[in-house]
């Protein structure tokens, strides 16, 4: 078995995979405080209630909290006595080009969205992630990572909204019956679903127009299916990008010898 985790500011992602087969996927809050003790616990307990006894083999890392990281691999040192293979360290191989500017660093979320991308769909692509940022990832023809837009995310616009203004409250990302609200909530809720859905297709054409050629445009993370229902932006939508990208990256360095 093989197990990824996606570490993201919001939420860490467990999937456990037998071959081509996702046996299941498991969701807690991301805490950088949270002991390898403590993950075990979780962990354990939720996959024996899925009826599956974990034989893990391999582990894959990717992660945007760096203090995370640690406790991570703590879990899989001392419960599956492995050392996991952590994407953005200098052992972790690639299967695609990096080509950015000279010392930037590339959270490998973004990274592992394109290796999955190109892998399913071929080059020419613009992966949009819906995550405590909304981000446009960018892959050239051959697949190689060219760059990318960084947006803030919807819930943390929601956020912010409630926050800096003491008359609007908190409210909940929906689609809205009309473009036009007569109420708080409803012109909230109409500013942040039509104003994103303006964004991810004005984004996705000028990255089209710049590069000078159709190109395919795909949703993941949480939202993107409420996006996709309601007001058609992308061309397909993926639920499991990252775990499926992360279980291609360690292939490729077990191919290639490192593991």
């Amino acid at each position: 078995m093989l197990l990824t985790i996606d570490c993201g500011n919001t939420n860490t992602v467990f999937t456990l995979w037998d071959g081509e087969e996702v046996l299941c996927t498991l969701r807690t809050s991301t805490a950088h405080q949270r002991t390898a003790d403590a993950y075990w616990v979780w962990f354990s307990t939720l996959v024996k209630h899925h009826g599956i006894d974990p034989k893990v083999e391999g582990v894959i890392i990717s992660s945007t909290v760096p203090r995370v990281v640690f406790n991570l691999r703590v879990f899989t040192d001392r419960f599956f006595n492995l050392r996991p293979l952590v994407v953005g360290r200098p052992d972790c191989l690639l299967p695609i080009d990096v080509r950015v500017d000279a010392g930037t660093q590339v959270g490998p979320d973004r990274l592992v969205n394109t290796v999955a991308g190109y892998t399913q769909y071929g080059g020419d692509l613009i992966i949009v992630d819906f995550g405590t940022a909304t981000t446009f990832d960018v892959a050239d023809s051959d697949g190689a990572y060219i760059g990318g837009v960084i947006a803030p995310g919807v819930n943390l616009s929601l956020e912010a909204l409630h926050m800096a203004a003491a008359a609007l409250p908190h409210v909940d990302i929906t689609h809205p019956d009309k473009v036009i609200g007569t109420n708080t909530v409803a012109c909230m809720q109409s500013g942040i679903f039509w104003g994103y859905v303006g964004l991810i297709k004005e984004i996705s054409s000028r990255i089209m127009e710049e590069r000078d050629r159709e190109m395919k445009v795909i949703g993941t993370g949480g939202l993107a299916p409420l996006f996709q229902s309601h007001a058609p932006v992308f061309d397909r939508f993926e639920d499991n990008l990252t775990m499926h990208g992360l279980k291609v990256i360690y292939e490729h360095n077990r191919e290639q010898g490192t593991l």
